[in-house]
């Protein structure tokens, strides 16, 4: 017979001792006890067991009655873990991927629904029996044990229910004191990430919640292109290159009520004589090389929609004339046609010019400045906006770690410290080269400072990276080579330093960065050990 009681004590030193030596006394065995701490107080939950009829619950109930302090005795249900064990089962069997954890002995822990159901199998047959019991294409996860992981394996597995194509991961599990007790493999089924992919290339377009970054600027241009996103008015987005002006213009179509297509037209791609034609059309016959039925242009095409005209600064004069007709009639005549044709789309323009000077100096004309200068949309650039330069790291990394096949990984702070010190000319786009860049050379879970590289870095000086060093083999593997060539560029600029901290300096590292990298390559410079302290 099984009792479950909840007992409620003032706490004191010996509650347990005491209910032990009880419930021995009366020859019945305790199977579960768990201590919760509550201020002056103890909540105990126990579990007994005792095959004697008349070891009844009266009889429970007064036995324990006589240990002191107790303030509150009653039978129940479920312990506390009983509960949690039940909430992690059913949020394990309502997940899409296969799990299958062991302990530190190789024996089966968990298993939940999906792996069941792909094994042909009930927990209750598997739970405690040694993993290679189970017949799985490998027993990868015997190396977690070893403190070893892997992410993202493909793996082929052939039962009874049909061929089974998936991504494993596997970790080990550890307790606090950071001990191996386990480990976990973690399947996905690879129809389902195809579907995942071709859902995310056939996404939503980019919204406002999509963009990353707290700073009170950017915030602020959000709000004001939520608020404008519905109406119909030219919008006029300002920034330098690479901040996120055809994102931010994509942001506020989709936030718009307008069911047409998003169409972007770099006007500075495209030269003169071309760039007419591709904007208003034209008629078929109507130059050399002209299709036969015309064409019609980009703003047909963004009907109902929005028609973002970028780098609009670079618009030759000459069309200049004819947008500003096009922005104040709502229609368009195509390349050798006679009849005006009405247009329904709204129009987003950006620049990285200084269109204010532009007009001073008679390159870009004033009335059509002010016809596209009605709702202007300032994007900063990323050095005035540096404290959201570690999420845009987080967010960049997260979208590179799957695309990698790697594990979560994170800068050092000697690295985040040099994406600090940088001026970035190329905004966020330069950033997530940069950190795409640090994410592929890196091997570890850490990117140290020594994997990035800024684009004035490659080919010169510190950080160079060549695709052949001379004096090295052919067959040497990547890391191999950034080890050497790191060793000889520390080793010239130390040459030419009076101290660790003037190379440092030179290096674009922290005194304590470089003096682990000495360590690690082994450097000794003779006469010079004094100085590095």
């Amino acid at each position: 017979m099984k009792m479950k009681l909840y007992l409620l004590f003032n706490e004191r030193l010996g509650i347990v001792a005491d209910i032990s030596t009880l419930v021995a006394g009366a020859r019945a065995s305790i199977t579960s006890m768990e201590v919760e701490r509550k201020h002056e107080l103890a909540a105990l939950y126990l579990e007994l067991e005792n095959g004697r009829p008349e070891f009844s619950q009266e009889k429970l109930l007064e036995l324990l009655g006589k240990v002191p302090g107790l303030i509150e005795m009653k039978f129940i249900e479920t312990l506390p873990q009983e509960s949690r064990e039940n909430r992690f089962r059913v949020v394990l069997d309502n997940i899409s991927d296969g799990v299958i954890s062991i302990d530190a002995d190789e024996r089966i822990t968990t298993i939940n629904k999906v792996a069941r159901r792909l094994l042909d199998c009930e927990a209750e047959e598997i739970i405690g029996k040694h993993i290679k019991e189970l017949h799985l294409p490998d027993y990868n996860l015997l190396e977690c044990l070893k403190d070893k992981k892997f992410s993202n394996v493909k793996k082929d597995f052939a039962s009874a229910k049909g061929r089974f194509q998936y991504f494993a991961t596997g970790r080990p599990i550890k307790d606090s004191a950071g001990r191996i007790v386990g480990a976990v493999e973690i399947g996905k089924d690879m129809q389902e990430i195809k579907m995942l992919a071709q859902s995310i290339a056939h996404a939503n377009p980019m919204t406002f919640a999509d963009f990353v970054g707290q700073n009170p600027v950017i915030r602020q241009a959000i709000l004001f292109s939520q608020k404008i996103a519905k109406t119909n008015s030219i919008v006029s987005i300002r920034g330098e290159s690479g901040t996120g002006k055809e994102v931010f213009a994509r942001a506020i179509h989709a936030a718009s009520d307008r069911k047409g297509p998003f169409v972007a037209v770099n006007c500075a791609a495209l030269p003169e004589n071309l760039l007419e034609s591709e904007l208003f059309g034209y008629m078929g016959g109507s130059f050399t090389g002209a299709k036969k039925d015309g064409k019609p242009g980009l703003f047909q095409l963004a009907d109902g929609g929005t028609i973002f005209l970028d780098e609009i600064g670079e618009m030759p004069v000459s069309i200049q004339a004819k947008m500003l007709r096009v922005i104040e009639g709502r229609s368009l005549r195509p390349l050798g046609g006679t009849v005006e044709m009405p247009i329904d789309s709204r129009i987003i323009t950006a620049s990285n010019e200084n269109l204010e000077q532009m007009v001073e100096q008679k390159l870009f004309r004033e009335d059509l400045y002010y016809r596209i200068n009605v709702l202007p949309i300032h994007i900063p650039p990323l050095r005035e906006r540096m404290d959201d330069i570690p999420l845009l790291v987080q967010h960049f990394l997260f979208q590179l770690d799957s695309r990698l096949g790697k594990g979560p990984q994170s800068l050092t702070r000697e690295a985040l410290d040099k994406l600090f010190q940088h001026h970035w000319p190329g905004n966020v786009r330069e950033l997530k080269n940069v950190i795409e860049r640090a994410a592929i050379l890196s091997d570890g879970d850490e990117i140290d400072i020594d994997c990035v590289f800024f684009s004035f870095e490659i080919g010169k000086g510190n950080g160079t990276l060549k695709t052949r060093l001379p004096g090295t083999r052919g067959n040497q593997s990547l890391q191999g080579l950034l080890d050497l060539y790191e060793r000889r560029i520390i080793q010239q600029v130390l040459e030419k330093a009076n101290s660790i901290r003037k190379a440092a300096k030179t290096l674009g590292l922290s005194h304590t960065a470089l003096l682990n990298k000495v360590k690690k390559h082994q450097i000794v410079m003779e006469g010079k050990q004094t100085t590095w302290r």
